[in-house]
């Protein structure tokens, strides 16, 4: 099966995944987001829809504020036999807002919804859109995670193990909950970690407490491996995003608590943020810091839920059946 996950205009380079996940220090991308729909196939992620494989298959072309280039995309494919799924790059709740905030983006959105073979939805919440602007077919289908890949294995002794490590790192964005996030992990009386990716973000936390500052941006590895020296990984995120913050913490074999996004719904049903409180997740929080058998519950949960629904083997054999 030809397949392809087009990305027009956007400034990912392009990159084959021909070994799948592959090693994580190869160069390039990581397997991850919607480079992972490509990767679980062991296929390519294209900037310039002219590479493809010679012979039609299906093509994932993501749509990002600037129509114009996939709608280009999606009629050279079109004329050479390809059938064409749609999706949008961006899916957080605040990301799909502003996307549709322009009257002739969404008349544009819906004439590629209703012009394509489906629509490819990476949460819940994007199949109530896809549908209601008129694609023939919406599937749900998770960012898949190499879970099922030794390769990809970044767990650590637990007697190595120590503290919170705070899974977001963006204060510009409100329903991160950013720094809600590590004025309530600093009353837990443990060592709080937190990524900063620049000085501004540097300032930011400094201001808020005494923090153990990790300085990034870091290679995808390395940033697991920080992760994974963890007891937890902890957010209040209410963005309704893929959920990387939960694969994330899946690749480090670490429990996540908090978050709305869709890896977190599926791996962490017992601690994401779905119609918790704050208070509810702090209360978890503690008791995976304190509770060696709920921890140990709570991340052995999460990878049989992983190798079911979110691994490259599930979702490349779940793929494989929605577009054969």
């Amino acid at each position: 099966m030809s397949f392809g996950v087009i990305n027009p205009g956007g400034r990912d380079p392009e990159q084959g995944f021909p070994q799948g996940a592959g090693s994580p220090e190869a160069p390039g991308h990581a397997p991850v987001n919607y480079h992972a729909y490509a990767a679980c196939l062991r296929s390519g992620f294209y900037r310039d829809v002219r590479r493809l494989p010679t012979a039609p298959g299906t093509a994932l072309v993501l749509l990002r504020n600037k129509l114009g280039p996939a709608q280009a995309a999606i009629r050279w494919a079109r004329e050479r036999g390809w059938k064409i799924w749609i999706a949008l790059k961006e899916v957080g709740a605040h990301q799909i807002a502003n996307f549709l905030d322009d009257p002739k983006r969404i008349e544009q959105f819906r004439a590629l919804c209703t012009e394509s073979d489906g629509a490819l939805a990476s949460t819940p919440d994007a199949m109530a859109l896809y549908a209601s602007f008129g694609a023939p077919r919406v599937a749900f289908v998770p960012t898949p995670y190499p879970v099922d890949s030794p390769a990809w294995n970044f767990s650590t002794l637990a007697n190595q193990r120590e503290g919170i490590w705070i899974g977001t790192r963006e204060f510009d964005v409100a329903s991160r909950n950013h720094a809600a996030a590590l004025i309530l992990a600093a009353q837990m009386g443990v060592r709080v970690s937190v990524l900063v990716p620049d000085a501004r973000s540097r300032h930011r936390v400094a201001a808020l407490g005494n923090f153990h500052i990790v300085q990034g941006p870091l290679p995808y590895a390395a940033y697991l491996r920080e992760m994974s020296r963890h007891r937890v990984v902890f957010q209040l995120d209410r963005s309704r995003v893929p959920g990387q913050v939960a694969g994330d913490a899946l690749l480090a074999r670490v429990p996540c608590v908090g978050g709305d996004g869709a890896i977190e719904h599926i791996a962490f049903p017992s601690t994401n943020g779905w119609g918790r409180t704050s208070g509810e997740l702090a209360d978890l929080l503690r008791t995976v810091l304190a509770d060696d058998a709920f921890a140990n519950t709570i991340s052995e949960t999460a990878q049989k839920n992983a190798q079911d629904q979110l691994s490259f083997a599930a979702v490349s054999q779940e793929l494989s059946r929605l577009w054969s």
